[in-house]
């Protein structure tokens, strides 16, 4: 599903965090907001979310204008980096909660769950309790209850950055592989370069609550519009 912000502005605690964002993210795209801690990058993940109310502007998903649809109804799913599963629940059960939201039967969340556990690498899973398993499998969990919600936008707040680097690079590798089954618009937040460089269709670097450029991974790499840009790839960050 296409996402465009148009001119997103947002204020918290008389401060102001994003400053006339504007922001097109094709149909089944993967972008990256990459940018130094406190840029805005997860504020305006929220914003497209719900989550948070924008003071101007407008999230625009698949020609409709958004602004007024309560997050639980937007299809816009956020997988957050501390995942806020239900510990006292089994795996199924954690996975199978927004079925039951979207009106799906017992027996039919139940088959949805395992079959999106085997999408995860996970089968057999299904009546473990989340509190027994390790963070590479909760992530994996994470992953499929987002998938379960049936988004038309993926968003992934800095979800893997609590990893370790191969448990990173395996879940950086399922989440392409998913994004591109589903053809899922998804958009991650990470301050990560090498993860925007190496995941993205294109990458919008941020700073100071605005988006500086906004271009393919070569050409942001390669051509960065300003010294702000080129500074923050050159130090490595």
């Amino acid at each position: 599903m296409e996402l465009e912000l148009r001119n997103i502005s947002v204020t918290l605690s008389n401060k102001k965090i994003l400053k006339f964002i504007n922001l097109k993210v094709e149909d089944g795209e993967f972008i990256s907001l990459l940018g130094a801690s406190g840029c805005g990058k997860s504020t305006l993940l929220k914003t497209i979310a719900g989550l948070i109310d924008q003071d101007e502007g407008s999230v625009v998903l698949g020609g409709n204008i958004i602004d007024k649809t309560p997050a639980h109804k937007r299809r816009t799913v956020i997988v957050f980096q501390d995942l806020r599963l239900f510990p006292h629940m089994t795996v199924a059960e954690n996975i199978s909660f927004p079925l039951k939201m979207l009106g799906i039967d017992k027996n039919g969340r139940r088959k949805e769950a395992i079959n999106l556990l085997g999408k995860v690498k996970l089968k057999g899973y299904e009546d473990t309790h989340v509190d027994k398993m390790s963070g590479g499998q909760i992530q994996r969990v994470a992953l499929a209850r987002a998938l379960a919600a049936k988004p038309m936008v993926l968003l992934l707040d800095e979800s893997f950055s609590s990893l370790d680097i191969n448990l990173r690079k395996d879940m950086q590798e399922l989440v392409l592989e998913l994004q591109r089954e589903y053809k899922i618009t998804t958009i991650l937040v990470t301050h990560d370069q090498e993860e925007a460089l190496t995941m993205s269709n294109r990458i919008a670097f941020m700073h100071n609550g605005q988006i500086e450029q906004y271009d393919t991974p070569e050409n942001i790499f390669k051509k960065p519009i300003n010294t702000i840009v080129a500074d923050y790839f050159s130090k490595g960050t």
